[in-house]
C-alpha cells in the first residue's frame, strides 16, 4: 500500500539505523522531545529507540490532547451532561479521563448522563438535526489538526439554523506549548530538561504548515523537523536533527513533505479564525495557565457557545498526588517513573490521564515498552 509500507520497511530501518549511529558524535548526547503523541505511540509500537545508540534520547511532549486537557474542563462536560439534561458528545478517549469526585463521562454515564461518543463534529450535528427536542453538546478537543472540522460544524449549524446544537470548546494550540517548555518560569520551576532539538507535529503542520516553528529556530536555536507518523518518517527526522546539531544550524526542516508545506492549509486556516478567536489564558495539564494558548468561540457565533448557553463556571482541580502525568507532558519524567505506573494505574483504570489515550506517553509505554523495565 503506498505511503505506508515503504515506510515499515525493515531492511531500510536497519540502514537508517546504522547511519545514525555513524553520524552521532560518540563524545555528546542528543536528546529530542517529540511534541506530537503520534510520535510517542510510534516510537513505542515500533521500538525506535531500541534502533538508537544510547547517546541519542527521545523525550516525550505533550503532544497528546486528550492527555493535556485539565481535569476541571472535564468537570465542566460533566456539569452539562448531569445538570443540563443535555446530550453531551464527544471522541471516545475523552470519555474515560478521570474528573473529580472519582467521575468520568463514562462514569456519569452510568449515572444517568446522556453522553455519546462520535467519531467527528459532524456526527454531533447530524445527532442535533436528528432530535429538536434536545439540546447537543459538542465537547471539542485536540489541535489544529481537529479545529477546523469543530469549525464546519458550527458554520453549518448556523447556516442550517440548527438552534439545539452548540461547542464546549476546548481547543488548544502547538506553538503555545513549544514555548512554554522552552521558556516558562513557572514551567521550569516544576522541573527542567535539556534539549537539542524537536520533533515537530505531523497532522498539526498540515494545517498550519512549517512556517510558525520558525520562532523556535530564530529566538531558541533550536533545530526543528516536521516528521510522518511512520517509523521510518520518525528515524530519518531524528538522523536530520543529529546533523544540524553537529554542524551548529538551527533551521526548520520538512520530513513529511509529502504532506506538509510552509503556509499549510490556508482554507483550513481562513475557516478558523472566521470561526474562532484566541483566548487570553487557558489551562494545561501538566503547563498551568497559558496566555493565548487556546481558541474560544466569536461573537458571530456566540448562540452555539455552550459555555455561554449553560453556564458553568471553570474550576482549577489539582492531579490525583500519586500521578506524575504532569511531569511526564513536561519531559521531565518517565512514566516508569512513576510509582503507581502498571500497578495502580492501567490502561484499564487510569489515574492519570497519560494511560488514557493511545497518545498518551503512559498507556504507549505500558502497551509496547514495559517489557524492558522488568
Amino acid at each position: 500500500m503506498k505511503y505506508i509500507d515503504e515506510f515499515r520497511d525493515g531492511e531500510v530501518a536497519g540502514k537508517l539505523a546504522q547511519a545514525i549511529r555513524q553520524e552521532a558524535a560518540p563524545a555528546r548526547r542528543y536528546h529530542f522531545m517529540e511534541f506530537c503523541g503520534g510520535h510517542t505511540h510510534a516510537i513505542s509500537r515500533y521500538g525506535v529507540s531500541d534502533l538508537l545508540p544510547d547517546n541519542v534520547v527521545m523525550i516525550h511532549g505533550p503532544g497528546c490532547p486528550v492527555c493535556v486537557l485539565p481535569i476541571g474542563r472535564i468537570d465542566q462536560a460533566i456539569q452539562m451532561a448531569l445538570d443540563h439534561g443535555v446530550i453531551l458528545c464527544t471522541y471516545g478517549d475523552c470519555l474515560r479521563v478521570p474528573a473529580s469526585d472519582g467521575l468520568s463521562l463514562l462514569k456519569a454515564k452510568a449515572r444517568g448522563a446522556d453522553v455519546r461518543m462520535v467519531y467527528s463534529s459532524a456526527d454531533a450535528l447530524a445527532l442535533a438535526q436528528k432530535h429538536p427536542d434536545r439540546q447537543v453538546v459538542f465537547f471539542a478537543i485536540g489541535f489544529e489538526t481537529t479545529t477546523p472540522p469543530t469549525a464546519v460544524a458550527l458554520s453549518q449549524a448556523k447556516a442550517l439554523g440548527v438552534s439545539n446544537f452548540s461547542v464546549l470548546c476546548c481547543h488548544v494550540l502547538t506553538p503555545a506549548a513549544v514555548t512554554s517548555i522552552l521558556t516558562s518560569p513557572e514551567v521550569q520551576e516544576l522541573g527542567t530538561v535539556v534539549l537539542d532539538g524537536l520533533v515537530g507535529p505531523a497532522h498539526v503542520s498540515t494545517i498550519i504548515g512549517s512556517a510558525p516553528y520558525e520562532f523556535v529556530s530564530e529566538r531558541f536555536h533550536q533545530p526543528v523537523v516536521i516528521a510522518g507518523f511512520e517509523p521510518l518518517d520518525v528515524m530519518q527526522a531524528i538522523r536530520m536533527l543529529i546533523r544540524q546539531v553537529n554542524e551548529g544550524r538551527a533551521e526548520v526542516e520538512n520530513e513529511f513533505s509529502r504532506a506538509v508545506t510552509r503556509d499549510g492549509n490556508r482554507k483550513a486556516q481562513r475557516l478558523v479564525d472566521e470561526v474562532f478567536e484566541l483566548r487570553e489564558t487557558f489551562e494545561w495539564r501538566g503547563l498551568g495557565e497559558l496566555p493565548h494558548s487556546a481558541l474560544r468561540i466569536r461573537e458571530a457565533y456566540a448562540d452555539f457557545d455552550a459555555e455561554r448557553r449553560f453556564p458553568t463556571p471553570y474550576r482549577s482541580v489539582p492531579d490525583h498526588k500519586a500521578c506524575e502525568c504532569g511531569a511526564i507532558l513536561r519531559g521531565v519524567k518517565r512514566p516508569q517513573d512513576c510509582k503507581i505506573f502498571g500497578t495502580v494505574c492501567t490502561p484499564d483504570n487510569p489515574v492519570g490521564s497519560c494511560m488514557v489515550s493511545s497518545e498518551g506517553a503512559c498507556a504507549a509505554h505500558y502497551t509496547y515498552g514495559r517489557y524492558k523495565d522488568v
